[in-house]
């Protein structure tokens, strides 16, 4: 098995009992462990209009938890550009760089992780501004690049700063946009992962140098549960399960302990929804992760593994990011 650097995704999910302000206290310890077990980086992802997810001001949040560790990356997983003015983006994680030199990444996706009347509510000066998505892009480079201190409008701190931009993606349209701007490529496998390999077979074909990056470098996201056990591993799953039902079913709800699954995912299309979601989630004791984490990371050949772990008991949460360190030592 090819040796890879192993990073995280959190989306700051408020447990069932517990609030935004203790999501955001477990994910500070969650980055914190992360760092020590020597993992690369930690991000986190925007969403607005969603009770139970914490991460909506992205920027605070890895400026809150980048604070808190010494030496692991902070990220954003993204940042939906949609909503945002290139130039605030620019502005925000120039002096995120500045406060933390060379920890900072910025992931930058186009969906907008909400509702379309949320959208507008967020940049209201545009129908569908997901299609300048490239052009905006371009922008923040320019922002970042010392290309623009003779513009009329320039980004301070941002003007001449190092920020390694990521393009993310849950289907192929953003693999064509990767690939052509020469930028490292993120995939949502751990709930999209219908078009995975056709996605990161599209990005490594098409694929142009950049100042960025010399070659393609695919990173995927994954859901893994980690147990001692097989067993152990499959009851905390349930959580995960219970989570992604609620999703199809739009009965969304605090993450549950682990426990019996909803009459809803007895339902034959619900439960063919949930799985296909959950195709590319790693579930087992520390030998079942290292044949199976083992076996996709050697025929899919990405560059990087990054992971979602939907666990309600921290201490089994930790445990699990022990238990995946170790199966791919």
């Amino acid at each position: 098995m090819k040796k890879i650097p192993l990073s995280i995704l959190d989306l700051v999910v408020v447990k069932q009992g517990g609030n935004a302000q203790s999501a955001i206290s477990e994910t500070v310890r969650f980055a914190q462990h992360a760092e020590e077990l020597g993992f690369e980086r930690f991000w986190m992802s925007e969403h607005h209009n969603m009770a139970n997810i914490a991460s909506a001001a992205t920027s605070v949040l890895i400026g809150h938890v980048a604070g808190h560790t010494d030496k692991i990356r902070v990220g954003s997983g993204g940042i939906m550009l949609p909503n945002h003015s290139p130039l605030v983006i620019a502005e925000q994680f120039g002096t995120l760089e500045t406060l933390y030199p060379k920890r900072i990444d910025l992931g930058l996706g186009r969906a907008p992780g909400t509702d379309q009347q949320t959208a507008m509510a967020l940049r209201r000066n545009a129908q569908d501004v997901s299609m300048a998505f490239p052009s905006d892009v371009k922008q923040l480079q320019t922002y970042f690049s010392t290309e623009n201190s003779t513009a009329a409008v320039r980004a301070f701190p941002a003007e001449g700063l190092d920020i390694p931009l990521w393009i993310l993606g849950s289907s192929t349209d953003s693999a064509y946009l990767a690939a052509q701007m020469g930028l490292p490529y993120a995939f949502a496998a751990h709930f999209a992962p219908a078009q995975f390999r056709p996605a990161i077979a599209i990005y490594r074909n098409n694929f142009k140098p950049s100042k960025q990056l010399a070659k393609p470098y695919v990173m995927a996201c994954v859901n893994v549960i980690g147990g001692e056990t097989n067993e152990e591993a499959q009851i905390n799953a349930t959580s995960l399960v219970r989570m992604f039902t609620g999703i199809v079913t739009n009965a969304r709800s605090p993450l549950q302990p682990a426990g019996d699954l909803p009459d809803s995912y007895k339902i034959p299309e619900v439960r063919a929804m949930v799985e296909n979601m959950l195709a590319c989630t790693f579930i087992g004791d520390k030998e079942t992760l290292r044949d199976n984490l083992g076996g996709f990371i050697d025929d899919t050949k990405i560059d990087e593994l990054m992971v979602t772990t939907y666990l309600y008991d921290e201490v089994a949460k930790f445990k699990s990011l022990d238990i995946l360190r170790a199966a791919l030592e």
